[in-house]
């Protein structure tokens, strides 16, 4: 007993001077890992905290926080030292401005592991409709400012003589959310672009592109519904008239109450995600701060951990998450095992 309290001290005053070291001298430290980010890849993350925890007594279950993509990256960037956050958890790539964000605040030092895939779902309750939407027709119906005109579209007939004359509701993520940035990225600006003028606005005024084609309408027709997905997938059980944007792990643990919606003729469904057949089908990334690497305890067993359950078959497959085709496995798996440093200029 009395040597196990001397590896454990033994440990923390590692931490402590290893995280002073490369954190201004700072002179407190954690025992345990702390994680925060997307709320798509929360369920994952904490599936390998627990595995983690099983699996070695010795190592305390790390913290995860499901903050947000955007936010997580905030507190990621903030800086070195245990008052900071060891890994984002994202939905989406780090942005280059997020990079250059992280370097100015000293994490100077950044690992970069996709972890697998997953989808920007539209959902309704298994009551609803079984509306069929296109990128087109969402970026009508959620733009501020469709092709620069104000959105007046109330019902879901409004914006396409095809589809129900039904009010347009549509619950969805925050503006902090990859999730939100995916739909963004994925369907809104496909939609923007079906017109040929705002794919040649992109070129000459990349600015106002972006505004025209990302910005999303803030007359309730919209309803930001935080970072519980959950709560989104009670929202739009409880109203068949509602559509629900969430990450497609929720979908699939839900599909007993939750029908998928076609995009653009494609059904959210694993196959469909992992050949990127559907539209909105996006990689998930976990970013390691790897001047903490040697400091905290158990973050490297974490990050191993991943690797373990990212398998067809394995846990994170059990809980939802898509698997990646095995080129990108095999290159995830050296990742982790090598944890080489993220080059900026490779981020847009």
């Amino acid at each position: 007993m009395r040597s196990n309290r001397l590896v454990a001290g033994s440990v923390l005053v590692f931490a402590t001077l290893g995280l002073g070291a490369c954190g201004g001298g700072q002179s407190a430290t954690r025992d345990q890992v702390r994680a925060v980010g997307s709320s798509t890849v929360y369920p994952f993350a904490k599936a390998v905290a627990e595995s983690l925890a099983k699996s070695d007594a010795t190592i305390k279950a790390p913290i995860i926080e499901s903050t947000g993509t955007g936010a997580g990256m905030k507190l990621f960037c903030a800086g070195v030292g245990p008052q900071h956050p060891d890994i984002e958890d994202a939905s989406r790539r780090m942005k280059k401005s997020e990079f250059d964000e992280c370097v100015k605040n000293g994490v100077k030092e950044i690992v970069e592991i996709q972890v697998g895939l997953d989808g920007v779902a539209f959902a309704e309750g298994s009551n609803g409709p079984g509306i069929a939407l296109t990128t087109e027709d969402v970026y009508k119906a959620l733009a501020k400012n469709p092709f620069g005109k104000p959105n007046t579209a109330k019902s879901w007939k409004d914006i396409n003589p095809a589809l129900p004359d039904e009010p347009i509701v549509v619950y969805g993520p925050p503006s902090t959310s990859g999730t939100r940035d995916a739909l963004k990225e994925l369907i809104l600006t496909k939609g923007c672009e079906s017109d040929p003028a705002m794919k040649a606005l992109k070129e000459s005024d990349k600015s106002r592109h972006d505004a025209i084609c990302g910005e999303v309408r803030e007359d309730g027709a919209y309803v930001d519904a935080g970072e519980n997905d959950n709560l989104i997938v009670q929202k739009i059980e409880a109203n068949p008239k509602a559509i629900g944007v969430f990450g497609f792990s929720y979908l699939e643990e839900n599909r007993d109450r939750l029908k998928g919606l076609t995009m653009s003729g494609v059904q959210p469904t694993y196959e469909t995600i992992t050949d990127f057949s559907y539209p909105g089908a996006r990689p998930l990334y976990i970013y390691v701060k790897k001047a903490h690497l040697k400091a905290i305890p158990g973050l490297q067993a974490y990050v191993g951990e991943w690797a373990k359950l990212w398998s067809k078959g394995g846990v994170l497959a059990k809980a939802g998450m898509v698997v990646a085709p095995d080129d990108v496995l095999a290159a995830s798996a050296k990742a982790a095992s090598e944890l080489p440093v993220l080059d900026g200029a490779q981020l847009k």
